[in-house]
């Protein structure tokens, strides 16, 4: 919440005014401890306060690029965007010279091209001393009119990108803008009434021709004023020109980069389309080829399991029919019950004498059973 923009506030330039502001720089500033403690919950009263303590101006400084309190407090008048009237009494204060230089940087960014000429251009009168920051974290000396000169000629200021402005011939031509005239030239003017009243009429008369010269106004120097006019113009619009071309050739060029770009995604695409489709045939091939060994060997051990089967049922088949000559001696076949087994194996048990209640008896009956002997009867 404390680093939305005012919803009341209008969009500069079709976007957000804190946009105005690089998102590095943005970020950093968001981060930074005076923004967090000072500039939270100011406005456009409170706010002149905090600009009357400034004693420098800069962007960031240092090894991790700390924003000054300087830019905090820029970031905060595009956050809650201020009334032009106010930014103007910025401007025209003459007591405090970061507050002016904080109101001139606030109308470069968002102020139009004819409001930064008019309300700028008187700064240049003002020669005091300003402690301008470096990105070393040293200071140096500058002055109030070089930093206005900075923002008037130069795209870049206090690490924040500039709006362009139009060239001050250009709103001349289209009448939108007054000639500037040089706060010197009204002395100049009475110095020269001073001189010419002083002097004798014979040396006005001759010395006129040269006065007129040197002040612009005699034919020549009319016409060769008016052609270094014509071809600082022409210049401009050669730039102008040389400039939109380079624009057209970097977007043709970037169109060309956007093509290729495409033609090369499709290439891709194709090749991993056809590798694509050869990994699935290899793929199918490996399923066919498992498949086949599946069912090769599912056969084989079904024709086993039948072979098995076939030669059990020959083995019973053949065991039913052959009876075993102890077996046919016995007078037992295979195909007796249990039960009749059990009751002659107790019969001959009880034969051979082993179960008689006289266990001498017994045993010695089982010696005789062991030598192949008749039990004892008693």
């Amino acid at each position: 919440m404390a680093n939305r923009t005012d919803p009341a506030a209008k969009s500069i330039r079709g976007t957000n005014p804190q946009n105005l502001v690089e998102k590095i720089l943005r970020s950093k500033i968001y981060q930074n401890t005076y923004w967090k403690e000072q500039c939270f919950g100011l406005t456009a009263e409170t706010l002149v306060d905090k600009a009357m303590e400034l004693d420098h101006l800069g962007g960031t400084y240092g090894g991790n690029r700390k924003p000054t309190p300087f830019m905090c407090l820029v970031m905060k008048m595009l956050q809650i965007q201020p009334e032009k009237e106010i930014v103007i009494e910025f401007i025209k204060n003459e007591d405090y010279k970061y507050v002016r230089i904080l109101g001139a940087f606030y109308l470069r960014l968002t102020g139009s091209d004819i409001d930064v000429y008019r309300y700028l251009e008187p700064l240049y009168n003002d020669y005091r001393k300003l402690r301008r920051k470096l990105p070393d974290g040293q200071f140096t000396l500058t002055h109030v009119d070089e930093v206005i000169d900075e923002l008037l000629t130069t795209d870049y200021s206090c690490d924040i990108a500039l709006p362009r402005v139009k060239k001050r011939w250009t709103l001349e031509s289209l009448d939108s803008l007054e000639p500037r005239r040089s706060a010197l030239e009204e002395d100049f003017e009475e110095e020269e009434e001073k001189e010419d009243n002083d002097q004798p009429v014979d040396e006005i008369e001759d010395r006129a021709y040269e006065k007129d010269y040197y002040r612009g106004r005699s034919p020549t120097r009319e016409r060769d004023r008016d052609r270094r006019r014509d071809s600082h113009r022409y210049r401009d619009r050669d730039y102008d020109r040389d400039y939109d071309r380079d624009r057209g050739r970097g977007r043709d060029r970037d169109r060309d980069r956007e093509r290729e770009r495409d033609r090369y995604r499709l290439r891709d695409e194709k090749d991993y389309g056809r590798e694509r489709e050869g990994r699935e045939r290899e793929r199918r091939e490996r399923d066919r080829d498992r498949g086949r060994r599946r069912s090769h060997s599912r056969s084989r051990s079904r024709s086993r399991d039948r072979k098995e089967h076939d030669g059990g049922d020959y083995r019973k088949r053949h065991a039913r029919s052959s009876v075993s000559p102890r077996r046919h001696g016995d007078g037992l076949e295979d195909g007796e019950p249990k039960k009749k087994k059990e009751k002659k194996e107790k019969k001959e048990k009880k034969d051979d004498g082993t179960d008689h209640p006289d266990p001498e008896i017994a045993e010695a009956n089982k010696l005789r059973a062991a030598l192949g002997l008749k039990p004892l009867k008693v």
